[in-house]
C-alpha cells in the first residue's frame, strides 16, 4: 500500500511524522507523496483538513486517519502513545472506510469569467468585506428569502460542530447526507424579515444565493478565503464525492462531541 505523512509542522508532530514513516517503511509499505491510497495527519483537525484539500483530486482512491498532538478532535481520533498500535492496524489490519458527505460550491461570476468549483470539508461562508450582505436565498430554484445581515454559513453534517455551533446551528450526524444554512446576525424588524432558523437541505436540494447588493464579496471555502468584487451567484449543494476516513476501531461521533463541549 502506498501512504503519506504529513505534519502540523510543530517539533512534536514532525519527529512523530518521522517515526511513522520509518516503521511503514520498515513493514514494506510504500512511501508516496504524489498518489497516497492512505493519508496519515500529525498534528490536529486543522492538518487533516489541509490534507483533504491537498488530495481532494483524488478521494475516490485515498482514506484519511489523524493522529492529534494537541486536543482530540474530531477528525484526529489517534494519539501519540497509540503510534505503534496504529501501525500495526495499518500494515497488517483490514479497515473499514467510513464515507462522509461533502459540500460542492460553485462560484458564477459576471461576464465571461469561468465558474469556479470548489469541494468543503466543514463549511463554506459568504459575506461582505464591508457593511451587510443582501442576498436571495433560493433553495430548489424557488426565492425562500431576502437575507441582510452579516452573512451565511453552510455547512456539511462533519462541519456542524465548528463555526455553524457558534452561530447557533444544529449539530448533525456525519453519516447523514445533507448541508446546513445558518444566518451570521441577520436584521430582523418591521421592513426586514428571515428565517432566522439554521436550515437542513436533503442530498437533492440546492441552495443558490444571488448577492443584490454592490459590495465587495468574500467567500471561504473551509480555511481558505476568496475576496471577489462582485459575483453573480453561489450554489451549495451535497457533492457527488465524498470524503473516506480509515477506521480501525470504533469511533462514536456523539461520544467525541460529549468530550468536546460537555465533559467536565
Amino acid at each position: 500500500m502506498k501512504f503519506t505523512v504529513t505534519s502540523r509542522g510543530d517539533e512534536v508532530s514532525n519527529t512523530l511524522q518521522q517515526r511513522i514513516k520509518r516503521y511503514l517503511l520498515d513493514f514494506g509499505l510504500t512511501y508516496d507523496e504524489q498518489a497516497p491510497e492512505m493519508v496519515i495527519t500529525v498534528g490536529g483537525d486543522g492538518t487533516l483538513l489541509q490534507a483533504f484539500h491537498d488530495y481532494s483530486d483524488r478521494l475516490e482512491n485515498t482514506a484519511f486517519v489523524g493522529i492529534h498532538t494537541g486536543h482530540l478532535g474530531f477528525y484526529a481520533d489517534w494519539v501519540p502513545d497509540e503510534v505503534e498500535k496504529l501501525v500495526i492496524h495499518i500494515a497488517k489490519t483490514p479497515y473499514q472506510i467510513v464515507e462522509y458527505p461533502l459540500l460542492e460550491v460553485i462560484v458564477r461570476h459576471e461576464g465571461d469569467l469561468k465558474a469556479e468549483r470548489h469541494l468543503a470539508l466543514n463549511e463554506c461562508t459568504i459575506k461582505s468585506i464591508e457593511g451587510s450582505l443582501v442576498s436571495t436565498v433560493e433553495i430548489k430554484g424557488d426565492t425562500f428569502e431576502v437575507f441582510r445581515g452579516d452573512g451565511l454559513c453552510i455547512s456539511t453534517p462533519s462541519g456542524s460542530t465548528a463555526y455553524n455551533k457558534a452561530l447557533g446551528g444544529a449539530i448533525l450526524h456525519p453519516s447523514l447526507a445533507s448541508i446546513q444554512i445558518a444566518e451570521m446576525a441577520s436584521i430582523n424588524n418591521r421592513v426586514y424579515r428571515t428565517i432566522g432558523s439554521p436550515l437542513v437541505l436533503p442530498q437533492h436540494h440546492t441552495c443558490l444565493l444571488k448577492p443584490l447588493n454592490d459590495v465587495d464579496i468574500q467567500v471561504t471555502i473551509d480555511h481558505y478565503s476568496f475576496n471577489y468584487q462582485r459575483i453573480k451567484s453561489l450554489q451549495c449543494r451535497v457533492a457527488e464525492e465524498k470524503v473516506r476516513f480509515a477506521r480501525f476501531r470504533p469511533f462514536p461521533f456523539w461520544k467525541r462531541v460529549k468530550e468536546s463541549f460537555i465533559r467536565e
